[in-house]
């Protein structure tokens, strides 16, 4: 069965979760909502995470379920005869179960980013070319009715052949800095925020332009978070973390865990278990990411990218802006126009794109060709649920909830495969090695098997 095959058959029936984080609350609600399908099983290490998400079974009225440990994950594919499963883990170890499902013919669905570097990459990729099963990356902004309008758009060729690109992501001083209080802050851990957060972008440009990209320069740095940065510009605070410190208290880059009942559950209250500490303080001086990045990216039909990524914005939303040889399209979208300190007290449903931000502003869609005046384009913007696109996604990927119609869009029928996760993972990882070395960097040099 070929990919595009594979992709429209829905998820269902048994399904086991690997990851108790926050992500994976939408994926657990999702699949109990359709009767379809059934949560069979957790995989955590942790388990008071698990008993969260059994509790929250339990309050969705589906029945509890076993939790396995990471060792037990084979185990467990075969005990509770899993038929598909969701991987919402920490990045770096996504490979350690997709490789062991696809082996044993389960079916396949991560999150973005689908893995760290080339070669877990690269094993993933042999993988599905050995075993010929196909794996889902939720890149849920496709799913976004506003980014379908502008892929619509641009295919309709109404701006003419895309010549060239500019793409602009802001996050805020609350979303943005939150990468930076958690394990994401480690480039082991997750890649850096090319691999993690702009991995959701590149796969949009990809998409968008129906292409993919081959060459790669950039330059990025710590320029605001960090000790160092922190002391420079008057922000840092004395303290590692926020729980018990009182010089935290007056720190508005700081979290309170207390504050948030989902937060506190999941992660203060199983601390206790492995340790980690979700609410470190973003201005320590072990910080091995970057939080200001550039890019120039060239794609293999000569069209050409500048991109970049500022996560200590006080507003959060993006720009994109295509350049055609027709006439030119800008999208514009204002997720907040401004934080207040009190913004970072309750996070729960906004760190993962889940609540409408504070102080939501709006979303706009330009075309003007030449010769021509602008026209703005009718939009609508969701700001929950990442603009819309994670209910989206939920209808297409496990069927529509009763009595809800069947999802017709353009990202309905085009989910993302292994091959659009390794082409997203791509640009990251050429971003980051161009950081180390200063040079261009070539898709062929990553040998990807794709």
């Amino acid at each position: 069965m070929s990919a595009s095959q594979q992709q429209q058959q829905k998820f269902g029936g048994r399904i086991a979760v690997v990851g108790c984080g926050s992500r994976a609350a939408m994926f657990v609600r999702g699949v109990v909502a359709r009767p379809s399908s059934q949560i069979v099983a957790l995989c955590e290490p942790n388990a008071i995470r698990a008993k969260y998400y059994n509790d929250l079974l339990t309050e969705l009225k589906a029945p509890t379920v076993p939790v396995y440990k990471p060792d037990q994950f084979e185990e467990m594919l075969k005990t509770e005869r899993v038929e598909a499963v969701v991987v919402t883990c920490i990045d770096a170890l996504h490979d350690q179960y997709i490789v062991p499902a696809l082996k044993a013919g389960v079916r396949v669905l991560t999150e973005k980013p689908m893995t760290t570097d080339v070669d877990k990459a690269r094993a993933i990729l042999e993988t599905v070319n050995n075993t010929g099963l196909h794996l889902t990356v939720t890149f849920n902004y496709r799913y976004n009715p506003v980014h379908e309008l502008v892929k619509r758009t641009l295919a309709s060729g109404e701006i003419g052949r895309i010549l060239s690109v500019h793409f602009e992501w802001l996050l805020d001083t609350v979303h943005g800095a939150d990468y930076f209080r958690r394990w994401h802050r480690q480039k082991t851990h997750s890649g850096g925020l090319m691999v993690h957060k702009s991995g959701h972008h590149f796969d949009l440009v990809n998409w968008w332009l129906a292409d993919e990209p081959k060459t790669v320069a950039a330059m990025g740095r710590l320029a605001f978070y960090g000790e160092e940065n922190g002391t420079r510009h008057g922000w840092r605070k004395d303290y590692v973390r926020a729980r018990g410190s009182a010089e935290a208290k007056s720190d508005p880059f700081a979290m309170h865990l207390e504050a948030d009942e989902t937060l506190k559950k999941i992660y203060a209250d199983a601390e206790g278990e492995d340790g980690y500490h979700r609410d470190q303080n973003v201005f320590a001086p072990d910080i091995g990411i970057e939080d200001d990045m550039s890019l120039l990216v060239r794609y293999k039909s000569g069209t050409t990218m500048t991109y970049h990524l500022t996560a200590y914005s006080p507003w959060e939303g993006y720009r994109v802006m295509f350049n055609g040889s027709h006439g030119r399209l800008e999208l514009e979208v204002v997720e907040s126009t401004h934080r207040l300190p009190a913004d970072g007290e309750s996070l729960g449903g906004l760190i993962h794109g889940v609540a409408a931000l504070p102080h939501a502003g709006a979303a706009k869609v330009t075309v003007q060709k030449l010769w021509e005046e602008t026209r703005e384009l009718p939009v609508h913007y969701d700001h929950e649920g990442h603009g819309g696109g994670d209910a989206r996604m939920l209808n297409v990927l496990f069927g529509p909830l009763p009595g809800d119609a069947p999802e017709t869009g353009d990202a309905a029928l085009q989910s993302a495969n292994e091959r659009d996760g390794a082409l997203a993972l791509a640009v990251g990882l050429m971003a980051n090695e161009s950081f180390k070395t200063g040079k261009f960097v070539d898709i062929e040099s990553l040998r990807l098997p794709l």
